[in-house]
């Protein structure tokens, strides 16, 4: 399959907003997109435009009507993106707080007294799992992880598993660690044990890098956040199962069809998340332009993943006569460094040196990073390695070896310094 070539990354580039300078500080590399992608142009020029139309949904007059057939649209959008023929999606405050809903409904719901999750989650899914398995009154178990791959599998859940768990979580892929699991394999090694059981995933982290096929993990709902997919801030998109859907849950009283979603949603939201999609066909349209709309996403999600495996091997291994993170004195990664299970994101640490100050000083050299710190966020994954802070590098299919080069040349400054 072809690759992204120079003049396709140009024409991606592009397509995103802010790709090379910052607005307020000027020319820089974005290596940040774990904390939230670049925007493409098409979400701000549909941001715009939505926010200025007054009309609401529901009234009898053509721009309501217009609006009702942008919802329409984007959730058939929706399905395609995530490979999901069935079920129903929806649109919320935010990944979190979907996540929240959901499982509440399935700890309420559920008729076993275990709810089951793994120590790798971010914080979104093990709260929320924690605060409504005891609220209904049953156990919250968490599958240790390998501290040593930055991920766990399905052996991991097989052995905790039990026909009692009534709901499991999954994270599909480490915001710390960047590394990806295995959700189809995880699902069913919990359905051989408790084929009831509500599975519900966070998606959030993984949806940039593609590879989405809902209809093949055996699931009941997938939550991400999209601005983590090339859209903007202010809203999550979820996926129920039809199951998971028909669960009791917070709606108005009298409302037809009991809805899950509540009061009045913005239209931008799914307006900027059918541009979202529009950019994966464009994508994969330039990969293979003879495939169908379902193929040309799934394509796009293949060189995204391919591209970003060669930015990681270049910043670990390094290139020509520009060693990587692997060669640099005192440098840990995190995850260790040969992970298939690497999703466009490295995680170190170096010893002896102040991780604060490693991202300030790259800050100041132009290349845009972060510190991750063993708080409420990362301290599940930190903490179990000894570690108080790491410096987080998060790329995406946009950023190129160029930039992966700047990188590394001032690591070996900031380093030798």
């Amino acid at each position: 399959m072809t690759d992204i070539s120079p003049r396709l990354m140009a024409a991606i580039r592009s397509r995103f907003a802010h790709v090379d300078s910052c607005p307020f500080e000027g020319e820089r590399v974005f290596f940040e997109n774990a904390g939230g992608a670049l925007t493409l142009n098409a979400v701000v020029e549909t941001s715009a435009r939505m926010a200025a139309i007054p009309d609401n949904q529901g009234r009898d007059n053509p721009a309501s009507k217009a609006l009702l057939e942008m919802i329409a649209k984007a959730k058939a959008d929706m399905a395609v993106f995530f490979g999901a023929p069935d079920g129903q999606f929806i649109v919320g405050e935010s990944g979190t707080e979907l996540l929240f809903r959901l499982i509440r409904a399935a700890a309420l719901g559920g008729t076993g007294g275990v709810v089951l999750g793994s120590t790798l989650e971010h914080p979104a899914s093990r709260s929320a799992a924690a605060r409504w398995a005891e609220v209904a009154g049953k156990r919250h178990v968490l599958v240790a992880h390998d501290d040593a791959t930055g991920t766990v599998d399905a052996a991991a859940y097989s052995a905790a598993v039990t026909p009692e768990t009534s709901v499991a979580t999954i994270v599909h892929t480490s915001p710390v660690t960047g590394m990806g699991v295995d959700v189809a394999a995880v699902a069913a090694a919990i359905r051989s044990v408790a084929p009831e059981c509500f599975i519900i995933v966070d998606g959030i982290q993984h949806a940039a890098h593609g590879r989405l096929d809902i209809e093949s993990y055996g699931i009941d709902g997938y939550v991400i956040s999209p601005y983590k997919v090339f859209s903007r801030h202010g809203y999550g998109v979820a996926w129920l199962s039809d199951r998971l859907a028909a669960l009791p849950h917070d709606s108005l009283i009298g409302a037809p069809g009991s809805p899950w979603e509540m009061g009045t949603r913005d239209t931008g939201a799914y307006a900027t998340f059918s541009d979202v999609v529009s950019y994966f066909e464009w994508l994969g349209g330039e990969i293979d332009p003879r495939a169908d709309r379902r193929a040309k996403i799934k394509a796009a999600g293949e060189v995204i993943h391919r591209q970003e495996a060669r930015l990681c091997e270049v910043m670990l291994q390094g290139k020509g006569n520009l060693p990587g993170l692997a060669h640099l004195p005192g440098v840990v990664i995190i995850g260790g460094l040969e992970n298939p299970a690497r999703e466009g994101l490295v995680s170190f640490a170096v010893e002896g040196r102040d991780t604060a100050g490693i991202v300030e000083a790259l800050r100041q050299r132009g290349v845009r990073v972060h510190i991750r710190r063993a708080d409420h966020y990362s301290g599940n994954i930190l903490t179990p390695l000894g570690l108080e802070t790491c410096v987080r590098v998060s790329m995406c299919h946009y950023n190129t070896e160029a930039e992966v080069g700047r990188f590394l040349t001032a690591m070996q400054e900031i380093l030798a310094g």
